[in-house]
């Protein structure tokens, strides 16, 4: 093996739960794990960036590792760390997710190499689909009791307490899931499943369902998992006042993913830097240590950033959204703004003072004045509007203006915004219906 694994996550912070055994089984030879995605959505948010990383890290370490998509398992919706039953998903809408989820995947993971220990790509329900109920309650479900089931913590919370209770539908999610432990254990000797801490209870049931259902003696399964991810003021990871943090840009723009973690507290970069990079212990150290002593530069921040955005966009999204984050205080020019597509726009100047501007109105030309007060109210009134323009500092689209300047259509960007500056800090974008 390259590397010992099991060391590698535990100074990073990303083993939660391990089972007795695991960490000799990676070191002894090269290991087949997998880890599950369920498609409740066509992408994944940040969170699933924390078992990307790890088949990541797995596959850098000389293991094989396999990316399932639950085609079978998205049709019934996993009861971890949920109160309440979830709503069940159409087929259209799941194949649709599937779709999306394997696209996802393949940006970070090789399904197509020819090595030995070369990424795989499965979906649950291909080998689920053929499965009748009679079969299933024979062939897996007499393997393993209720006790033992009502015993994990996703099935004791939901029908003591919280909720309304469980369905039976989601009460065999996890002999689903186990089930799959068990089929690619025999079609491809997988011998590890990871997954979050949540998953931990579903994942020892694959484990018992391995042994059970496995007619030689002795077979071998073992189980892994990662903490959840959480933040220093216990606020929840991934969320923004706009919603999740999404790994595709139509979703997510890069602008606004590099800021998310641009603006993570110095206690969580500490911590994310470790889990969602793949520098080495002496880059962090040093990183850690160059920002302890001026915390004021940033240092940690902008160099997870920096990592994770080119890890998920590339190296040119990082460079768009590094000249996006430059536009309202850097040294940016009207060029610069062109390049942004609108939703980068929009969100580059979301919180800044917004105005409506009818297209007759710029077709016809546009003073100033009406441009900073009488239209807009950007400025209190025209003397201050006035006042601004003789001492030079308003700028339109980065360009310095006079009193006598008409925002015309040859000043729009994508043919329907216009920035305006008022000195240094403050920024105006004017809208054109």
């Amino acid at each position: 093996m390259n590397s010992n694994l099991v060391e590698e996550l535990r100074w990073r912070g990303m083993i939660h739960d391990i089972m007795p055994g695991t960490e000799e089984q990676l070191n002894k030879e090269m290991t087949t794990a997998y880890i599950g995605f369920d498609p409740t959505s066509d992408s994944l948010h940040i969170g699933s960036l924390v078992p990307i990383i790890l088949l990541m890290h797995l596959y850098k370490s000389g293991h094989k590792p396999i990316a399932l998509v639950g085609g079978a398992t998205g049709m019934i919706g996993d009861p971890s760390g949920k109160s309440d039953e979830r709503n069940l998903l159409t087929e259209d809408i799941l194949n649709h997710n599937v779709a999306g989820i394997k696209r996802v995947l393949s940006r970070f993971l090789d399904f197509g190499g020819s090595e030995a220990n070369a990424p795989i790509l499965v979906n649950n329900y291909d080998w689920m689909k053929n499965f009748s109920f009679i079969d299933f309650a024979r062939d897996v479900g007499k393997r393993i009791t209720v006790n033992y089931m009502m015993a994990k913590d996703s099935v004791k919370k939901r029908v003591s307490t919280e909720g309304a209770g469980m369905s039976f539908t989601e009460f065999t999610y996890q002999l689903i899931q186990g089930y799959d432990f068990y089929h690619l254990h025999k079609e491809h000797n997988c011998l590890l499943q990871m997954g979050g801490s949540d998953q931990w209870g579903n994942i020892t049931t694959g484990t018992e369902l391995v042994r059970r259902m496995n007619t030689e003696e002795g077979a071998k399964a073992y189980a892994m998992t990662c903490p959840l991810i959480t933040k220093a003021d216990g606020t929840k990871f991934g969320k923004t006042a706009g919603g999740n943090v999404w790994l595709d840009a139509d979703k997510t723009s890069v602008y606004r993913f590099y800021q998310f973690w641009f603006n993570a507290t110095d206690v969580d970069a500490e911590k994310y830097i470790k889990i969602f990079t793949f520098l080495d212990k002496e880059t962090i150290d040093q990183l850690i240590a160059a920002h302890a002593e001026a915390p004021h530069t940033r240092t940690l921040q902008k160099r997870l950033a920096k990592e994770v955005t080119t890890l998920v966009h590339g190296e040119e999204a990082l460079e768009n959204a590094l000249k996006a984050t430059n536009i309202l205080f850097g040294k940016s020019t009207a060029e610069d703004f062109k390049q942004l597509d609108e939703q980068t726009l929009l969100d580059v100047f979301e919180g800044v003072p917004q105005a409506e501007i009818d297209r007759a109105d710029i077709e016809e030309g546009l003073d100033m004045i009406a441009a900073l007060s009488a239209k807009t109210s950007f400025l209190n009134s025209n003397g201050d509007a006035r006042r601004a323009l003789k001492e030079n500092s308003v700028a339109v689209n980065k360009t310095k203006v006079k009193e006598d300047y008409k925002i015309t259509t040859a000043d729009l960007i994508n043919d329907k915004f216009v920035t305006i500056q008022r000195g240094r800090k403050k920024n105006f974008l004017l809208i054109v219906k």
